[in-house]
């Protein structure tokens, strides 16, 4: 049997150490920080331009500022650096030539963005390259050598390292074979200490094609199992050099690595990951007034009797059932909160039709194979997402993340693999694990009866929304309240006479709407809202006849007519009968308004 096609999973989600639950409110602090080295080349070819496109070097210090930008709002611990290669001048430690430290591993700041605006500010990259120059003379080894000096001293504790390498020139060892297996010696030793080096290739002058396969195929990580040719096309517009830079700045981490079981001695494992969680403004600190030095917060538990501090021994969890309070130990709760070992279980297939949008009770997370847990996970998670693509099935399993954590059924929806028009994966093969709702979970509404639609008014609006219909993109629409709140605190870091105007994407085109469907809309209402109606305005206030009368219905009026007990119902009431039907009264009194709906009933 011919072996089951593996898609490149490393290539969207790379293997990355557990993190723990991501869904709070507030995201869990640890001690471990990110760190991220931008590493640009500066060879003469970097600073071509061609057109009125900038040229390559100035497009990758405005991703980096970029970056640092949206590291402040969304990883604000995280550390970054800049290093210059291939530069006249140097500055590191080792004293390396032609490899020169611009920013060392920091927390993104003011200082730091300024630095990076000087460079593609107006002139700016010209006096940078009058200033550092050109040099081909450096060694690759030795930029690689300085990276992983930077990593080792610095003093804060370190999880992920990276390596960020942006360059268009292709082979920068052509020819010299003791410096090309000098670099990559030296790749394979940083691949060893947990550093890993990735390519934001560019465009090469001219337009010759970028070939990997010459130098940067044995400097960079890539999986076993991925082909280089899969890699994405060279960058050309500086959006799409933006865009691989915030693909590849955020490391995805595990929520949990567990064992999916199809059956008895039949599993193998998986890494589950949060694709959505919303984003929260950057937490407040409070500061002493005197010293404005950073305060710290306790938390003391004091009986309420006799005053004194409790510790958490000391206090036990009450619940209340049947006026009954039921105390519990500690270790009593946790032992009520384990039902099984953390992992997935196949419990059955359903057609995905049988997926209702109305199921959603939470974001949906996203399922990976995990080699880390049992060797040989790939092949095996590659096949069942096959088979369920082909025979349009979703698998349903029982999920518990992790110990303690309750039993949920999920359902797994496939998906496969897609590239864009620049070989850029923009769908990743794997399941969404979308959580299913139990029978306490659902509610049953019960909805008054309403008008129905007449037919040309539901041909109307469906003409409306065809006129009107958009591809959606989460990533078109940034959250205003944050992008604001980001801009005024930057205003006032970098000193600047007013914060960077934020364009409300949430906002209605009004304009495109009237172009696109306005005389729909207006065709629309004619058929819908009565004459006189007007959008918004608040419907007038039945007067207490008017109330009375609506009570009263014309049958009971013509039956009192026929048995003479008219005079029963009070005047407002007989007036409001008289103008509802158009009957025309003559007289003021009573008796008058009497006569009238008598002669309209022809009652003698």
């Amino acid at each position: 049997m011919a072996a089951a096609p593996q898609w490149s999973y490393e290539r969207a989600w790379g293997d990355e150490e557990e993190d723990g639950e991501q869904e709070e409110a507030q995201p869990r602090w640890s001690s471990l920080r990110d760190s991220l080295i931008f590493l640009i080349d500066c060879s003469a070819s970097m600073f071509q331009e061609e057109g009125e496109e900038d040229s390559a070097f100035h497009k990758c210090v405005k991703c980096v500022h970029s970056a640092m930008r949206n590291k402040i709002i969304s990883n604000d611990r995280d550390l970054v650096g800049v290093v210059f290669f291939a530069t006249n001048k140097h500055k590191n430690p080792s004293d390396f030539k032609h490899v020169y430290i611009f920013q060392d591993l920091d927390v993104p700041g003011a200082q730091m963005i300024l630095e990076l605006e000087e460079i593609f500010e107006e002139d700016g990259v010209e006096r940078f390259e009058e200033e550092f120059g050109h040099s081909t003379d450096f060694s690759m080894s030795e930029v690689l050598w300085n990276c992983s000096n930077m990593f080792s001293t610095c003093t804060q504790k370190l999880g992920h390292k990276r390596l960020l390498l942006f360059t268009n020139n292709d082979d920068p060892h052509a020819g010299n074979i003791n410096l090309q297996r000098q670099a990559k010696t030296k790749a394979k030793d940083l691949e060893g200490l947990g550093i890993n080096t990735e390519l934001l290739h560019m465009n090469k002058p001219g337009g010759e094609p970028f070939d990997i396969t010459k130098f940067y195929q044995d400097i960079i990580v890539i999986p076993e199992d991925e082909d280089v040719t899969c890699l994405p096309d060279p960058a050309a517009k500086f959006e799409e050099l933006l865009e691989r830079v915030r693909y590849k700045e955020h490391k995805k981490r595990t929520l949990a690595r567990v064992p999916l079981s199809l059956g008895e001695g039949l599993e193998f494992g998986v890494g589950i990951y949060t694709q959505v969680r919303e984003t929260y403004k950057g937490r407040k600190v409070k500061l002493d007034a005197r010293t404005n030095q950073e305060v710290r917060t306790i938390t003391k538990t004091v009986d309420s009797e006799t005053g004194k501090f409790l510790m958490p021994s000391d206090i036990k969890k009450v619940q209340t059932w049947g006026g009954r309070d039921i105390a519990f130990e500690n270790d009593e709760i946790v032992e009520m909160k384990v039902f099984d070992k953390p992992g997935l279980v196949l419990m059955g297939f359903k057609p995905r039709t049988s997926l209702k949008p109305y199921f959603h009770i939470r974001p949906a997370q996203f399922l990976f194979p995990d080699e880390s847990v049992i060797s040989g996970s790939t092949r095996l998670f590659s096949a069942l997402l096959q088979r369920c693509l082909a025979r349009d099935v979703v698998p349903i399993c029982r999920y518990i993340p992790r110990k303690n954590s309750p039993p949920k059924f999920v359902a797994l929806l496939p998906q496969k693999e897609e590239f864009d028009d620049n070989n850029m994966q923009s769908t990743p093969a794997g399941f969404h694990v979308v959580f299913l709702p139990f029978a306490d979970d659902l509610r049953k509404l019960n909805f008054e009866d309403t008008p129905r639609a007449k037919q040309d008014q539901v041909d109307k609006a469906k003409e409306i929304i065809n006129k009107l219909k958009f591809k959606y993109d989460p990533m078109s629409f940034e959250n205003p309240v944050i992008q604001q709140h980001y801009r005024n605190l930057e205003a006032l870091a970098l000193d600047r006479d007013a914060p960077e105007e934020v364009y409300d994407f949430t906002q209605p085109d009004k304009e495109r709407i009237d172009r696109r469907a306005g005389p729909l809309i207006d065709e629309f209402k004619d058929i819908v809202f009565p004459d006189g109606y007007t959008p918004g305005a608040k419907p007038k206030r039945k007067t207490a006849a008017a109330t009375a009368a609506e009570q009263v219905t014309e049958a009971d009026i013509k039956r009192m007519a026929q048995a003479g007990t008219l005079g029963k119902l009070t005047v407002p009431v007989l007036k409001e009968f008289c103008k509802q039907s158009g009957v025309k009264v003559t007289g003021n009194k009573k008796q008058d308004v009497i006569d009238a709906i008598t002669e309209h009933f022809q009652i003698e």
